[in-house]
């Protein structure tokens, strides 16, 4: 009861200070509580209701603009349709070309390689978060110049789930990034070897090949320092802290 006590005091305190305008949750001790709750399924299923309404206000005072989930979900999966189409469509315009290996049909194989990274990455997290009974707030703008789409999660929800269904989660979305330009040259190998090799410019295919190989070297650089991989490895040590 005094470590329950001792908490509700910390949580309070930080609560308070987070009503008066105060949003950096990392010096107020929020997170360091967080990793202690965490510790203890019991702690975080007691506490999960409190640490989420903190992590919500803090997260709403500091980011906008704020979008629905539905309506982020909505333009992201609009867009996978469209460069998902790109491939059926560059194809038949490089079959029906007048010369060989035209550009634009290249140029559409690299956007749909590219952009698929982009536009599955959060709604895997939000699909298999959603199969494993976390919730999800908002979409917002995201990276180092907050142009990339991010979706928040409901941190109260997030506690109550179990340390495996959150490393899923976690992982859903690097994965579902690193996947989609290998499954876009695929694609495109398949109609390009029938052709003799002659339907796309090399530069698209080695192309293609290029942005892949580039988001495994930043996954294993940045990834795992800063974003999806590096929670994955927290929420796996909170599962062996758990078991111990």
């Amino acid at each position: 009861m005094a470590e329950i006590e001792d908490y509700q005091d910390a949580f309070d305190r930080i609560e308070r200070e987070v009503e008066a305008g105060g949003a950096d949750l990392s010096a107020l001790g929020f997170w360091r509580l967080v990793r202690q709750v965490k510790r203890d399924p019991a702690l975080a299923r007691h506490w999960a209701e409190d640490v989420g309404r903190i992590d919500r206000v803090a997260f709403e005072r500091w980011i906008r603009p704020r979008f629905p989930v539905w309506l982020g979900n909505a333009v992201l999966l609009a867009g996978t349709a469209v460069l998902v189409a790109f491939v059926p469509v560059a194809t038949a315009l490089a079959r029906h070309a007048a010369e060989p290996e035209p550009a634009l049909p290249g140029l559409m194989l690299l956007a749909a390689a590219g952009g698929l990274s982009v536009t599955l990455h959060d709604p895997a997290h939000w699909m298999v978060g959603r199969l494993a009974g976390i919730r999800f707030t908002s979409y917002f703008f995201d990276g180092p110049v907050r142009i990339q789409p991010g979706i928040k999660v409901d941190y109260a929800s997030y506690l109550r789930a179990s340390p495996a269904a959150r490393v899923w989660m976690h992982a859903a979305g690097a994965v579902a990034s690193k996947i989609a330009p290998f499954a876009v040259l695929v694609a495109a190998y398949l109609p390009h070897r029938s052709a003799d090799y002659d339907l796309f410019p090399p530069w698209a295919m080695w192309g293609m090949l290029a942005i892949g190989a580039f988001q495994i070297v930043t996954d294993l650089t940045f990834s795992r320092k800063k974003s999806d991989w590096k929670k994955v490895d927290r929420e796996l040590r909170v599962g062996r802290a758990q078991r111990a």
